[in-house]
């Protein structure tokens, strides 16, 4: 098949999160399958520069269009990523194309590409990555969006993905009917873990002592991610443990400045390491040396979650989004300050508990979310939608 993923970012612009990563390893795999992969995305590398990068460029025998975003204010802004340059190239090749896989929901490149899509007749598939709720900033845009737009796409996609129950049910609460709905949860190539880091070069490259426990957030520091509670969890989790560290890794979305105000009224910032955005490496040497990955609050189902799996480290959240975590790989606890830290807490103290679960977190994401499994659900919704 010819297939044409559409996402308003994608490789090697990770600083915008899961669905970069999710949408690139997807493409990937394809492409090994002998599927022939278009990728048409924006030149945004972050909120506010451009990927030095040639367009369109191949990346793992992916042919990738990396359009020029008219402001990259807009991008910093609103997150509105506008590509006049999709309209010719979607106009004149969008006919070639035997699927249609678009990323993200509340996108510019959606508009485009569903609209000639719809008038060509190529039949898409949809998968929001959690964006469906109109919880969180610019609601009043994304109701304007729904209405003269996001409805209308997901009523002539010929399939919607969802990453969980929860967000199936946000389709069906947009009028989604039920067999239109797919649950294929994120995967992650295993072959890319199969050599992990030795322990201690993070706590050695950040001067932390060897004995020093490490709770570790990974993602985005935005409003929407929980980390006030995680900074009130973590002044009373230190209270109780002396040698404990609180890590942060993850650019900017706007909301640095608010909390590590946040963590300086605590009294707290001597024991908080902001690190800021980190390649892959870096990231998984300090997931090797965290004793627990929490996440206060997530939308979707987040690959970090995968990456901590696979790495051993027990996970806690306060979103029962995802019924695999509970009491399996971790804790999910009620989004209280109490709660989150008798979570955190238990599996820092308890050696014994702290092993089961990274055992059964390995275990599990071997099991049921290898890449293998999720592009091979993924390929048969093509070719349903195809053979249609």
């Amino acid at each position: 098949m010819k297939i044409l993923q559409v996402v308003p970012f994608f490789s090697p612009a990770y600083m915008f999160g899961g669905p970069v990563a999710v949408s690139y390893q997807l493409s990937r795999e394809l492409a090994r399958r002998e599927h022939e992969v278009v990728v048409y995305s924006s030149d945004a590398k972050d909120l506010t520069t451009r990927l030095n990068i040639e367009s369109p460029s191949m990346l793992d025998d992916i042919k990738v269009y990396y359009f020029k975003n008219i402001s990259m204010k807009l991008v910093e802004g609103l997150k509105l990523f506008i590509t006049p340059g999709l309209f010719s190239k979607v106009k004149n090749e969008l006919k070639e194309f035997n699927i249609i896989h678009l990323h993200e929901y509340s996108t510019f490149q959606n508009i485009i590409v569903a609209h000639y899509a719809n008038k060509y007749g190529i039949p898409y598939v949809l998968q929001a990555h959690g964006s469906l709720s109109s919880v969180g900033a610019h609601q009043k845009l994304k109701l304007i969006y729904n209405k003269f737009f996001g409805y209308k796409l997901l009523r002539n996609a010929s399939k919607v993905i969802a990453l969980s129950q929860t967000e199936a049910q946000q389709y069906r609460n947009a009028g989604v009917p039920d067999d239109k709905i797919i649950i294929i949860p994120n995967g992650i190539d295993l072959s890319e873990y199969a050599e992990l880091p030795s322990k201690g070069i993070f706590k050695k490259n950040h001067g932390l002592d060897k004995k020093e426990k490490i709770i570790l957030y990974l993602g985005r520091i935005h409003q929407t991610k929980g980390l006030d509670l995680l900074a009130d969890t973590f002044q009373v989790v230190s209270k109780d443990i002396s040698n404990v560290k609180l890590v942060i890794i993850g650019p900017d979305d706007g909301y640095l400045a608010t909390f590590s105000k946040r963590i300086s009224d605590l009294g707290i910032q001597e024991k908080v390491l902001l690190t800021g955005f980190v390649e892959k490496k870096e990231k998984l040497e300090a997931l090797i040396d965290s004793n627990v990955f929490v996440t206060p609050s997530y939308d979707g189902f987040p690959v970090t979650f995968l990456e901590a799996c696979l790495t051993g480290c027990p996970i806690v959240t306060t979103s029962n989004e995802l019924e695999w975590i509970n009491e399996n790989v971790g804790f999910v606890t009620s989004p209280n300050t109490s709660d989150l830290s008798r979570a955190i807490y238990k599996i820092i103290s308890d050696d014994e508990l702290h092993d089961f679960f990274s055992k059964k977190c390995r275990e599990i994401v071997e099991l049921k979310f290898s890449l293998d499994i999720v592009v091979s659900k993924l390929e048969q919704v093509y070719r349903e939608v195809v053979e249609e």
